[in-house]
């Protein structure tokens, strides 16, 4: 398919596509016309690409692993990879705590606002707000962080 419908397909623009391309994360075949046509493999890599940005992955790391992909198995790429798996898992852990604990404080305030508590428990649930912000402060949580 050429670059608009591919665009279209994985709700991206066309300049991410070719920002892709031009990282060298995709690799679209060329045609005589300079047209590019992406294909299965296009396919597969956008998808890998789209779950990993969702997971917390730089287009850096997505690229060292879409490399390590290429080559034959090592024990020196398991290791590199594993290293980066180990990092990703540690993050999302910590952001899933941080998570966890933010729906918590919204589902006390909704249920403190529905009863009409809202008023004479604002300084807990500022504690809590308190509480998320040092938790991000500390680096442990932040959903930014990568």
């Amino acid at each position: 398919m050429l670059i608009k419908q591919f665009a279209a397909k994985y709700y991206l623009s066309t300049d991410t596509v070719r920002y892709y391309e031009k990282e060298g994360l995709l690799h679209p075949n060329k045609q005589d016309n300079g047209y590019r046509v992406y294909d299965v493999t296009c396919e597969h890599t956008i998808k890998f690409i789209l779950v990993l940005r969702q997971l917390g992955f730089t287009l850096q790391e997505i690229k060292q692993l879409l490399t390590l992909e290429k080559k034959p198995t090592s024990d020196a790429c398991n290791q590199k990879t594993v290293q980066l798996f180990s990092a990703k898992i540690t993050h999302i852990e910590h952001q899933l705590i941080f998570y966890q604990q933010a729906l918590q404080s919204l589902q006390l305030t909704q249920t403190l606002m529905a009863e009409g508590k809202y008023e004479e428990n604002k300084l807990v649930i500022g504690s809590l707000i308190e509480d998320m912000y040092n938790k991000l402060q500390e680096g442990s949580g932040h959903p930014e962080t990568t």
